[in-house]
């Protein structure tokens, strides 16, 4: 059985997850505002688009360790592992995640890479040697 799940499914799951990381990431950027009270100059502009970045990483990072699913993962019945079938490592999250991030930010290569990788996995689990499969609900 092919536990790869639709794009349509971890596109889904993936609309929700920046629902939720938005939300953590106001509440974040609020705590930083203020505590700095100054998000105007160029060196604490950079800081704070550092620490968002940190947040968020932490946020995916922590999951993906704990169980290989977020909420939303959850949600969609969606699972992260290794090419191998087992929980992912540290070193693994992270570099899913700075990958992830990269291919985001490159007009969305990351994500478009799926519809033309063999697998249907998305690029930055390519190269992290990760996976997301379905993961079915117990019945």
């Amino acid at each position: 059985m092919d536990t790869t799940p639709t794009i349509k499914r971890r596109l889904a799951s993936l609309f929700y997850e920046a629902l939720l990381v938005s939300a953590i990431l106001f509440i974040a950027a609020f705590v930083f505002t203020v505590a700095t009270h100054n998000t105007q100059s160029p060196l604490i502009r950079i800081a704070f688009q550092a620490y968002l970045a940190l947040v968020a990483g932490m946020y995916f990072i922590v999951f993906w360790l704990r169980g290989g699913q977020t909420l939303p993962m959850k949600t969609w019945h969606l699972r992260l592992q290794n090419s191998d079938g087992g929980p992912i490592d540290a070193k693994q999250a992270v570099l899913r995640y700075l990958l992830a991030l990269i291919g985001v930010f490159l007009l969305g290569f990351g994500i478009i890479w799926a519809l033309f990788d063999r697998d249907r996995q998305f690029w930055h689990d390519r190269m992290a040697g990760t996976r997301i499969v379905y993961d079915k609900p117990v019945t």
